[in-house]
Order: structure tokens, then sequence, then C-alpha cells
């Protein structure tokens, strides 16, 4: 690797990295598990996910929009950790659930350290999630609760408004020429807007911790980046109910057109490898999965001789969805970071050299 396309690696990850792992306000409509609802918000972890970055502060901010619309099974969900159900039910729900972000939006400031940790590139950041999310459910039940058979149709539509649950990361990194290496462990906070009688919220209501590891293959033109983790859910005081443990897979590709613009795709496999368990689940194993693909820019432009910025646009549409809603999904990010010490931002006229 050289010089110059080390120095865009760096910048272009201390960027990227910043949403690394996070979970965006760990939103009602986000993941799996339950209720629907999970730890990990797939679709953060994708491009040039484990490069390494220039030491020092960064900034990002990240704005999340989603329309996801669930099924019978993912309705009826909502309702037993709502403590609408108590017991066991045998029946056929006709029903779905829907639910969007309006948007929401992530602060994720962040610190890499210019000292070696184990020979490699350790870094903390902290995210800050506000928003607002809207759910909505129309529904049918009829059945039996014990020896007594009913029918109760009806709607509902809550929002809330507030601070989601903080979220803090850290993370080393390694460099070896075109392959780089990244391990991290994070934490969620339940610090967040949560009512467990809600169908909308903006905390999961229990902490959780996301153990995983990246690995991205960057040269002078294009870039593939993996990232694999597994979240193990405590479980959730207010309803008795604990998740089951996700595993996921975020990926990216991309091409670099020049040395500020980027194009590609970015996608994520989401599927819970165990059983959610607890006194108060009613809903059996339910385990969820997810998939999604969606297309990706990026565009680098300089601040100041120390100071670089970052624009990123992606989007998702899922596919595959068992036990959980599933819809698309966009993020707008904007961030700001070091330059690489010693060269100027790259110049908006000048193309990359190719050989």
């Amino acid at each position: 690797m050289t010089k110059e396309t080390a120095g865009l690696a760096r910048f272009v990850f201390s960027v990227s990295a910043l949403a690394l792992g996070t979970t965006l306000a760990n939103t009602d409509f986000a993941a799996a598990d339950e209720g629907g609802v999970g730890f990990w918000v797939t679709g953060f972890a994708s491009s040039l996910a484990a490069t390494p970055q220039v030491p020092g502060f960064s900034f990002a901010n990240v704005l999340y929009y989603s329309q996801l619309t669930g099924g019978g099974d993912v309705a009826f969900a909502r309702q037993v950790n709502r403590g609408n159900i108590t017991t066991n039910f045998n029946g056929n729900l006709s029903a779905s659930i829907k639910g969007n972000a309006e948007p929401l939006y992530l602060a994720i400031p962040g610190y890499t350290f210019a000292t070696p940790v184990l020979g490699g590139q350790a870094s903390v950041i902290l995210g800050i999630p506000y928003g607002r999310i809207r759910g909505h459910v129309d529904a049918t039940l009829t059945g039996t609760l014990g020896p007594i058979g009913f029918s109760r149709g009806g709607s509902l539509t809550e929002t809330a408004t507030g601070f989601g649950d903080l979220i803090s990361q850290f993370s080393l990194r390694w460099n070896q020429g075109v392959n780089n290496y990244m391990v991290y462990v994070l934490n969620n906070y339940t610090v967040g807007d949560y009512d467990a009688q809600r169908i909308a919220n903006l905390g999961i209501g229990h902490y959780a911790v996301d153990v995983g590891g990246a690995y991205t293959y960057f040269d002078q033109k294009a870039e593939f980046s993996a990232t694999l983790g597994f979240t193990y859910n405590f479980e959730n005081p207010h309803t008795q109910y604990q998740n089951g443990i996700d595993m996921h897979i975020d990926w990216g590709a991309s091409q670099f057109l020049t040395k500020q613009f980027q194009i590609g795709l970015a996608g994520y496999w989401y599927q819970q490898i165990s059983c959610d368990t607890g006194a108060g689940n009613r809903l059996g194993c339910f385990e969820a999965r997810v998939g999604g693909i969606g297309p990706q820019i990026g565009y680098i432009f300089p601040i100041s001789k120390e100071w670089q910025g970052y624009i990123n646009l992606k989007g998702f549409k899922e596919f595959a969805a068992e036990h959980r809603p599933e819809g698309w999904n966009a993020w707008l990010t904007v961030a700001i970071s070091p330059a690489l010490p010693g060269e100027a931002p790259p110049s908006a006229n000048k193309r990359m050299v190719t050989k």
C-alpha cells in the first residue's frame, strides 16, 4: 500500500468506523428478538470496517430513516411484551405492525489513541441517540385462552420522542499492507426512553454486550469489508423476557472513482442462533432472521489542513425476514475527523493514479 493510499484508507475509516457496531437508538422496529426488537441495528458496519484511523478526536452525525412492516407473529409478540397477554395463546391472528423512524439522529464523538495497544490501534466511541419513532398495529385475534374462546379486533398508534440508550465501543485495529483486521466490544446502557406498555420505544429495556471482529481488503482502487459479531442479551427486568444470542454479518464493497468519490454496495444478514427464554416469554423459541442489500456512495471534502469531512449515503431493502418486521432503511452520515499528518486534504480536481 502506498503512502497516498494509506492516507485515504485511514481517513475514510476514521469517518465510517464511527458508526461501527453502534445501535442507532435501539428502535422498537430495528431488529429481532423480544417483540421484534434487538440490540444490533443492521446496516451500520459496511465498507472499510477494519482500516486504521488517524489518531485524535472525531465526530459523526447520522440521520436514520426507516419504514418497516411485520406480520401477525410480531404483532402478537408486542402484545405479550406489553403485558396484554399473560398466558399461552392458541388460535389465529390476522394482524400487521408498522413502524418508522421519523428520523432518528445519532451523535458519535470518538477518540483514537496514538500509543499502540497490543501492537494495534485503540479507539473508543460513544453513541448518543435522539429522535422520534412511530408504531401502528391493526389486529384481529380469534382463539382460546384456557377454556374461553374469543374474537377481538382493533388498532393502536403510538409515538415516542426522546433519547435512546447510550452506546460505547472499544476497538483494536491492525494493518498488514492491503489486509486490515479489527476486534471490538460494544455495550448498551439502558438510560433511554422505554416503557414496557408501549409499542414504540427508543430504548430496549435491558443490558446487552456485543463482541466481534472485521476484515478489510483495501488497495488503490477498491475495497471489501466484512464484520461478524455476536450479541448476548441480559434479561429485561421490566418483562422477565430474555432474548437469545444473535449473530450478524455486515459487509460492504466499493470502488474509488477518484481520491474523493466512492460508490458500491452494502448488505447484511442477521440470524438469532438461540431461543428466547425467561418467565415472561409466551412465544416459545421465536428465533428471528433478516437480510438486506443496497447501494452506497461517499464523498470526502477538505475542511482545513488539519481536518477533513466525509458524507455517506446508503440504503437497504430487506428480505427473508422471520419473526421480525422488514422493509427498507436509509442512512445519511456527515462526519469530521483529523487529516493525515503532513498531507493536505485531497483535491477535488486530482484523480487517483492507477497503473
